[in-house]
């Protein structure tokens, strides 16, 4: 190849890598296609104009080219063609010269692209109706008379639209008499939008009158009215003639009757759709079925092959018409219309054949190829029928002198040799009798030198010495050149442990140290050469130095698993665990796992292993040349599984047999089984007697018993071994013991007697009772075994009277034990007096003294059980009263936790197992105002010899509080005594006191309200033989620690921080002792 050629491919090489890397598309896209156009056009009308829209991407610009059926148009100054961009402009549209096939092709220097097909069709106005019929055809539709129908009540009859010629779709309706009266549709009368036919299955009278048909056009919604037909009732004998279906009157009607019957007559389909309808995919479809008949005959449709209509079939059997929308694969198949009435029934049938223009589900994309390689690409696409393939280059046919290189077999396009001819843009069209589409692919073709900008060789290649290397060498360039390795200076020679690759990589097997070294690729083809270094690291292997093992270990232990290695020390390591195949998280197992290797070690700790860690543990090590691992199995013994199949196999009053089988033994051989039972009655699962007692590893049965007849039971059983005892069986099902005789152990307490002590079905009481003194018994059964009481009503019992009673039990199997005797009273009355001399008397701010006079506590017909007191505040009601009940002949209260200066309001009233009495006179009581809420402050103390002596200021009472009647100091001699409580009536205090010895001092007003707010705890810490004084402080930086300043005779300043540890509760207790 030239020089001058050389240069010019490297160079447009290099600007279109420029362009890519910018962003700038290059090859023609479009992005606005022609569509389809159905044009209305007016007789003799020419000034109309069409625009086909066409628009694409590229850069270069694209420019523009159209085809009209295949044949390029040549648009010329004058002419009716122009473009507009990519437009196609068609001015005075020509309806012969202009109909056809458009498409619009786009071209820059990279190639030509062909867009999709669109069809233009010329549609007249409905004075024309749609196609090149003469003025006299339409003329005739519209003005020629029609002869009257004459027709039998109950025939039937057909009254043809018979438009002129015409194209494109149309509508059709009927006017009967007069606009707007149209025909209804219903099971009697169908107009068929493919004839536009009026059918009338059976005449009635209320038929008669004039039928008009109306065509309407689709596209310019343009409507045309026929001259009336005139339909008349015959009332003489004459007799019809049923002429063939395909014969037209000059009148366009046809008449239907019974050819000399009169009366009924089975159906006679008139409407029937194609033995075979193509339907398109995604199109909706609508069968028409219609059938003339006395009585009317009714429609109904269905699939030949049995399949059921989808929820999207539409049958409207009123209008004879079945509609399937979005119509599929599934869709296709015969259908069957039948129409019957009580004289007979037909049927015609029908095939829907689905149909499907292509649809691409495989593209061919861009791609940019070296010279001399194969390029293959694969277009596919889904259609019925299947679709057949060809290939366009630049918007023409590939060439046929290239069939040698050039193939295309099923939409696969292979071009082997590639040379820069081959640039350019291909379409592959995909099409069948339906349709066809087009899809867009550009091929780049290169020829550049060998190149490593992209792909140097890497600066560094690290390999294990033993190991194999592959240093890799992937140079651009087009066509494919030849590829050398050196060494050093060097040229590398291949050997059995040195080869280069087909890649051009070299490979290194069984590695040395001297094998390291500078390598250098040398790529070259007829466009130059290039080459790119890189050095060789030969590293020394890792190895494992932990012996692959086997633990045995015990739930609950703890354990390390080794993983310790020598390796090369310039390289790092990275150690990853793998428990049973599956990468172990550290962090996610919970506190289990944790890694306690060094850097050369990646040993592992398991704490607490449990049962789930039993398994094999991979430890995998690996460094930037090598991976090795080790594995090591885990054994955890521990207790037993639960055993399985826990089963009753036999029961009788008090004993059940079990069966069981043995669970997990976990390592360590089951040594013995407990068996645990469960009722409704039972608090949990409660261990059983079983015999035998002792239930060793191999017994797998025995028999519990000491059970309550008639209860049902739920069992389980537990295994243990040396480890403990494991989780226990799922429960055996429910199982209830025989029922039996009620024991006399079974004692009557003063309740209902337990469900599991009832001894079987049928339970109940028997209750026994006399009058105090009496000889015989009376006796009532009660049959419910839940019942609490027996109620025995005698208006004659006088109130309170003394009674003895016993109570018995029964079941099915006969009368158990009575209860021992017991002295019962019948019902008293309640109170019927008031109590008197009801008083209160304010204690405090939150106090108050109620006092008031019994009642005689007992009498032949009612007792005295106590007191109940209601009182309320002034702003409360009655009914929200609080209540202090007092029991025996109590007769005072203290009412605590009252507001301070409130008025309450009391009554009293006495109470017995009757009821209560009537209410007391309502008394009421103010509390005395609330006692002081400043704490004494200014606290100041000093000390000599067993002397304390305190001092504080006075505590003012604000305008709503009590005035200060005194002071209660509290103190303690040690930290954990009881305080002492010392009251005076003013501002100072002299204790005696020992000074060896910590105090802890608090100070309160009271009033007659009650106590104030106390002083904060200060500490006196103990001074022996000295003279101190000090403050309390007013506050306090930290919570709990009191500061004080201690001024010693000794000249000796000293500051201490006392923490206070005194206990709230003793000063609480000295508070209510005092």
């Amino acid at each position: 190849m030239c020089l001058t050629c050389r240069k010019t491919l490297i160079e447009l090489v290099s600007a279109d890598q420029g362009l890519l890397r910018s962003g700038v598309q290059l090859r023609p896209v479009f992005t606005k296609q022609p569509g389809s156009v159905v044009f209305p056009l007016q007789p003799g009308e020419n000034r109309r104009e069409v625009v086909f829209s066409c628009e694409a991407q590229g850069h270069p610009p694209p420019i523009y080219r159209w085809k009209l059926n295949d044949s390029f148009i040549l648009p010329r100054p004058g002419s009716r063609y122009s473009l507009m961009g990519g437009n196609l402009h068609i001015s005075h549209l020509n309806k012969e010269e202009d109909v056809g096939i458009y498409q619009c092709l786009a071209s820059n220097s990279f190639g030509t692209i062909v867009s999709r097909e669109a069809s233009l069709h010329v549609a007249s106005d409905a004075k024309m109706i749609l196609g090149r019929e003469s003025i006299r055809d339409l003329e005739n539709f519209k003005t020629q008379k029609r002869s009257p129908v004459r027709v039998r009540e109950g025939q039937g009859v057909v009254l043809l639209c018979g438009p002129p010629p015409h194209s494109g779709e149309l509508t059709f309706t009927w006017i009967f008499n007069e606009y707007p009266s149209f025909v209804i549709q219903n099971t009697r009368r169908f107009v068929s939008q493919k004839t536009g036919n009026l059918y009338i299955a059976k005449v009635e009278p209320s038929d008669v009158g004039n039928y008009t048909c109306v065509v309407t056009n689709t596209v310019t919604k343009s409507s045309v009215q026929g001259p009336p037909t005139p339909l008349v009732l015959r009332v003489d004998g004459f007799e019809l003639k049923e002429f063939p279906s395909d014969i037209r009157d000059i009148n366009s009607i046809f008449l239907f009757a019974t050819p000399g019957v009169m009366g009924e007559y089975e159906p006679k389909i008139e409407v029937q759709f194609p033995e075979v309808v193509p339907v398109a995919k995604s199109s909706t479809v609508k069968l028409e079925c219609f059938a003339l008949g006395n009585p009317v005959p009714t429609i109904s449709w269905r699939r030949v092959d049995g399949a059921s209509f989808g929820r999207k079939v539409d049958i409207n059997k009123a209008s004879g018409v079945l509609e399937i929308p979005y119509f599929q694969q599934e869709d296709a198949g015969i259908y069957e219309c039948v129409a019957e009435n009580s004289r007979g029934r037909n049927s015609v049938k029908g095939k829907l054949s689905f149909y499907a223009a292509p649809h691409l589900t495989e593209k061919p994309q861009d791609i940019q190829k070296t010279i001399d390689d194969t390029l293959v690409w694969e277009c596919k696409a889904s259609a019925k029928p299947k679709p057949s393939y060809r290939w366009l280059k630049n918007g023409e046919p590939l060439d046929p002198m290239e069939q040698d290189r050039v193939q295309v077999n099923n939409g696969v396009l292979t071009i082997t040799s590639l040379n820069l001819a081959d640039i350019g843009m291909y379409q592959c069209v995909a099409e069948n009798k339906h349709g066809r589409i087009f899809t867009n692919a550009e091929l780049r073709v290169i020829a550049i030198a060998p190149d490593f900008s992209q792909n140097l060789l890497k600066a560094q290649t690290l390999a294990r010495q033993s190991g194999d290397v592959l240093i890799e060498c992937k140079p651009r360039m087009s066509p494919r050149g030849v590829i050398s390795w050196r060494k050093g200076k060097e040229a590398l020679r291949e050997s059995h442990r040195v080869t280069v690759m087909d890649s051009g990589s070299l490979r290194i097997s069984n590695v040395s140290k001297m094998d390291a070294g500078l390598y250098t690729c040398v790529a070259r083809n007829q466009f130059g050469v290039a080459s790119s270094a890189g050095s060789l690291l030969v590293k020394e292997p890792t190895v494992i130095t932990s012996p692959a093992g086997h633990l045995d270990v015990t739930v609950g232990e703890s354990i390390v698993l080794p993983c310790q290695v020598s390796h090369d020390p310039t390289l790092d390591l990275k150690f990853t665990w793998f428990f049973n195949e599956q990468l172990l998280h550290f962090g996610s197992h919970g506190d289990y796992f944790e890694k306690v290797g060094g850097r050369s070690s990646g040993d592992i700790m398991i704490r607490n292993i449990k049962l789930r860690h039993a398994g094999k543990y991979t430890c995998a090590v690996q460094t930037k040349v090598d991976s090795v691992s080790i594995a090591t199995d885990v054994v955890v013994r521990g207790p037993p599984g639960p055993p399985v199949d826990c089963h009753v196999t036999e029961k009788t009053e008090t004993t059940a047999s079990l069966s069981w089988g043995p669970g997990m033994d976990h390592h360590s051989p089951i040594l013995s089984y407990t068996i645990q039972a469960r009722t409704p009655f039972s608090l949990g699962w409660q261990a059983v007697t079983t015999v035998p007692e002792l239930l060793g590893g191999k017994q797998l049965s025995a028999t519990v018993i000491d059970l309550s007849p008639w209860v049902e039971y739920e069992f389980r059983v537990l295994a243990t071994n040396t480890i403990g005892t494991g989780e226990p069986s799922k429960p055996s099902k429910k199982a209830r013991t025989k029922e039996m005789l009620i024991p006399l152990s079974h004692l009557i307490p003063p309740q209902p007697v337990p469900e599991e002590l009832q001894s079987g079905p049928g339970f109940g009481y028997v209750v026994a009772f006399r009058p105090l003194g009496a000889q015989g018994w009376m006796q009532a059964a009660v049959t419910s075994p839940d019942a609490s009481r027996y109620v025995f009503k005698n208006e004659s019992i006088p109130p309170f009277s003394p009674y003895q009673v016993k109570v018995g039990v029964y079941n099915n199997k006969g009368e158990g034990p009575f209860s021992p005797v017991t002295t019962i009273y019948s019902a008293e009355e309640e109170p019927s007096r008031a109590p008197g001399r009801l008083r209160a008397r304010s204690v405090s701010a939150s106090e108050v003294e109620v006092t008031w006079k019994p009642l005689a506590w007992n009498n032949n017909r009612r007792r005295i059980l106590g007191y109940e007191l209601q009182y309320w505040g002034e702003r409360e009601k009655q009914d929200t009263a609080s209540v202090i009940r007092t029991v025996g002949n109590k007769t005072s209260v203290l009412i605590r936790d009252l507001e301070g200066s409130t008025t309450y309001y009391m009554s009293l009233r006495a109470y017995n197992s009757a009821g209560v009495g009537p209410q007391s006179s309502i008394v009421n009581v103010t509390t005395k105002k609330p006692p002081p809420s400043q704490a004494p402050v200014k606290i100041m103390w000093n000390t000599s010899n067993s002397k304390v002596i305190l001092r504080w200021d006075q505590v003012h009472a604000l305008e709503n509080e009590s005035e200060v009647t005194g002071y209660k100091v509290m103190y303690s001699q040690d930290k954990h005594g009881l305080p002492s409580v010392v009251e005076t009536n003013t501002t100072s205090l002299e204790l005696s006191l020992p000074v060896n010895q910590d105090y802890v001092i608090q100070i309160k007003p009271f009033s007659e309200g009650g106590e104030g707010s106390s002083s904060r705890q200060i500490t006196i810490p103990k001074i022996s033989g000295s003279i101190a004084t000090g403050a309390a402080p007013q506050s306090s930086a930290c919570p709990l620690v009191n500061l004080a300043a201690l001024i010693l005779t000794a000249r000796t300043e000293c500051k201490y921080n006392v923490q206070q540890r005194h206990s709230t509760k003793q000063w609480k207790a000295a508070e209510q002792k005092t």
